[in-house]
């Protein structure tokens, strides 16, 4: 029978066996939720790259914050906490793979100055005493359609770059102005000024811009690396161009040299192998993700700026091809350092079969001349025998003459040559056969 509106669909029986992270799973994609934004408003941003030891600090820091608001304390496995500020405004604190961030949304007095610092309704020195390094800070300033445009004087005293990036974002219903420098104020400004968006909206542009500059931030973390690798890999794939052109022409002696360069030079690819592709794959993941939010913006053109999707296709991709050719270096130049230690392996293993055949050979003719001596042996021995037992009847058929007896010498010698002759290479052969079987010979 269905359940009543209200009431739970499955039985009791069928829930209590649900998969241990179906819940967790389920709440997965509303774990980041834009917060509803009324403008006029400022948004502080902060991105810190913590170590494995600042992660108990930084719990017990936001519990000591959220106990000054008379909140209660995340748990220790939190990733998301929002935090309603004593004096006005909230604070959205948020946990990611390689970095923590600190969102501050903060009302502003509508008309007030576009860089008027403003109070922080945080605890004396909370800011200070965060753990961890700062790697991401970003404010934003809104403002409301009641608001009047941002003269180009406003413009040139809020943003301190060379280049002044600005668009219509949200199919026209905002424009946004941004330098993407650090001013003096040691932050990423970024000027909104609202057309006739919902807070759900501005809270949506807001995030989205937020991503884009602390995902700009961590993408670029790869790019010290991959100059760092560049002359490395340089010398690597020089090494490597050598050691192929010397293997054209090569003794067997010369070979087993060159594996041994070889698997040198395959250590050091090795380690680069290790060393830098957590870092570069985070890059295109990063890069990837600021593509993206640029293409949720909807960007439109300002005659005369451009937009943040050009500004980052020139400053950001050229960077980031940069640690993608780094990367595809790397892996190529592990697939040739294995092509070649194979084909030298392949090589040195031929040139030892060749001799072990050579080896073979050698031992099967000594060992035919051997058998041939031992024939020769075998035949002089017959002779030898036959001789003296030949001999032996002669001395006793003259004995047996001397005694009377009608017995010739000389026939009874003549008879007895093929007959112990006979015998005797009979018996040797017989006995040859016997080691023979006995594994002997």
């Amino acid at each position: 029978m269905a359940g009543r509106i209200g009431e739970p669909l499955l039985p009791d029986g069928l829930r209590h066996r649900a998969h241990p992270l179906r819940a967790a799973l389920a709440a997965e994609v509303h774990a980041r939720p834009p917060l509803p934004i009324a403008a006029p408003a400022r948004v502080l941003h902060l991105g810190l790259m913590l170590q494995p030891d600042d992660v108990a600090a930084e719990h017990a820091h936001l519990a000591a914050l959220c106990r000054s608001c008379h909140a209660d304390a995340p748990p220790a496995d939190a990733k998301h906490v929002a935090v309603e500020l004593s004096g006005a405004g909230h604070l959205i604190w948020e946990r990611r793979t390689e970095f923590t961030t600190y969102t501050l949304y903060l009302p502003r007095q509508a008309g007030a100055a576009l860089d008027a610092p403003g109070d922080l309704p945080l605890p004396d020195g909370w800011l200070k005493a965060l753990p961890g390094q700062l790697m991401v800070t970003a404010d934003i300033t809104l403002l409301s359609s009641d608001e009047a445009a941002p003269t180009d004087l406003q413009l040139q005293r809020l943003f301190d770059g060379p280049t002044l990036v600005a668009s219509r974002v949200a199919e026209g219903h905002a424009t946004v102005w941004t330098d993407f420098f650090l001013g003096a104020d040691d932050s990423v400004r970024f000027l909104i000024h609202d057309h006739g968006l919902t807070e759900a909206q501005r809270g949506r542009i807001v995030m989205r811009l937020l991503d884009i500059e602390t995902y700009r931030m961590m993408a670029l973390l790869a790019l010290p690396l991959a100059q760092q690798v560049a002359p490395r890999i340089t010398a690597l794939e020089q090494g490597l161009a050598k050691l192929s052109g010397r293997m054209v022409d090569v003794g067997q002696e010369s070979e087993q040299t060159l594996l041994l360069e070889l698997a040198g030079l395959a250590a050091e690819v090795e380690t680069l192998a290790v060393d830098t592709p957590y870092r570069f794959g985070a890059a295109r993941a990063y890069h990837a993700l600021v593509e993206r939010r640029i293409a949720e913006l909807r960007e439109s053109r300002i005659a005369g700026m451009p937009t943040l999707g050009e500004f980052m296709e020139r400053r950001l991709s050229p960077a980031m091809r940069t640690c993608s050719t780094m990367a595809e270096r790397i892996e190529g130049l592990s697939r040739r350092a294995t092509r070649m230690a194979n084909l030298l392996r392949t090589r040195v293993d031929v040139a030892l079969e060749r001799q072990n055949v050579e080896l073979l050979e050698a031992m099967n003719q000594r060992s035919r001349l051997q058998l041939r001596l031992q024939e020769t042996v075998e035949g002089l021995s017959v002779a030898a025998i036959t001789y003296y037992v030949v001999g032996l009847v002669g001395y006793a058929a003259q004995a047996l003459h001397a005694a009377g007896l009608p017995v010739n010498k000389e026939i009874a010698i003549g008879v007895a040559i093929p007959v112990v002759a006979v015998a005797v290479w009979w018996g040797l052969r017989r006995f040859r056969r016997s080691l023979q079987k006995a594994g002997l010979h």
